[in-house]
């Protein structure tokens, strides 16, 4: 057995509790945000586990691989078959050529003018980042996914203002704890399993036969998320999409009407985004320069 494993898992436990607590006394649902990956499989068991009282929900992002929308639909059919609420939260609408139409990865490149990348992340905020009014929200979130995370505690607040984002750890820590927070409107966070490693989470896995995602090992991914997503990587982009080529035309399709609408609104476009492929070269590849001279472009000056 592994103990520091066993005690962060008590550990978590605890967090998860007084995550419950805290929805409870602000008088909100506890939602566990759940997204099809081996994080959220595993703070999943560990809510179930904690007899908590919580709501699973996943936001559908239109863009996620078959594998992870069919892994979804079985974890929640179990949790059904549990009793354990559960909903899946589709995109909002938007408006498109005049036009009212659910969003998607597809028509909001559209609508937005660009591809999406690691900066303007216009996706996350339709799909994945759409407020929970009045509820507290438990993620899968680990400071060992990225260093951008370290900053993150096991309970937050969020607010579009920086300055006014709250963020507490352990409550022997000597900083204050969440409680304190329930008189503010704020959406509340909470991050059970922030402090765990990639191997503690798949021993926990392991020792408790639970069902994973099949991508991470028919496809050997390090990460399941949307198909091209730019926090991927550029290596990472051209591989999903190489390894789902549907998915990839797609998004070449998106990109040509694109460049349509850009062009119908008298909008500049240049070599680099003159059409679907094209802007597809540039989004994956950061080396791509379409005005580069190759040797056949040699030969034929001469």
């Amino acid at each position: 057995m592994n103990r520091e494993l066993d005690e962060k898992i008590i550990k978590s436990i605890l967090r998860i509790e007084e995550a419950a607590n805290i929805a409870k006394h602000r008088g909100e649902t506890l939602i566990l945000a759940y997204s099809g990956g081996k994080d959220s499989d595993v703070l999943l068991d560990l809510a179930i586990k904690s007899e908590i009282s919580f709501e699973a929900q996943h936001n559908h992002t239109t863009a996620d691989a078959p594998q992870t929308v069919y892994h979804i639909r079985e974890v929640f059919q179990r949790l059904d078959d549990q009793d354990v609420p559960n909903r899946i939260n589709y995109p909002p609408d938007i408006k498109l050529d005049g036009k009212t139409v659910r969003a998607s990865m597809w028509n909001l490149i559209v609508k937005k003018g660009m591809p999406p990348t690691r900066i303007a992340r216009y996706c996350c905020e339709y799909f994945k980042e759409r407020r929970f009014e009045g509820q507290h929200i438990m993620t899968g979130v680990r400071w060992a996914e990225s260093n951008n995370r370290k900053g993150r505690g096991v309970h937050e607040t969020l607010n579009k203002d920086k300055d006014k984002r709250m963020v507490y750890f352990d409550e022997n820590d000597d900083r204050h704890k969440l409680l304190e927070i329930c008189q503010l409107r704020n959406r509340a966070v909470s991050n059970p399993i922030i402090d765990w490693t990639d191997e503690d989470v798949w021993d926990y896995i392991k020792q408790n036969g639970i069902t994973t995602n099949p991508l991470y090992f028919t496809h050997r991914l390090k990460r399941v998320g949307c198909i091209g997503c730019p926090l991927a990587g550029y290596a990472g982009m051209r591989r999903e999409l190489a390894m789902f080529p549907k998915y990839r035309a797609a998004y070449k399709r998106a990109f040509d009407r694109l460049v349509e609408s850009r062009t119908e609104r008298g909008k500049p476009t240049d070599r680099a985004w003159k059409d679907g492929e094209s802007i597809l070269l540039w989004w994956t590849d950061p080396k791509y320069n379409p005005d580069q001279l190759t040797i056949f472009d040699e030969e034929e000056d001469r």
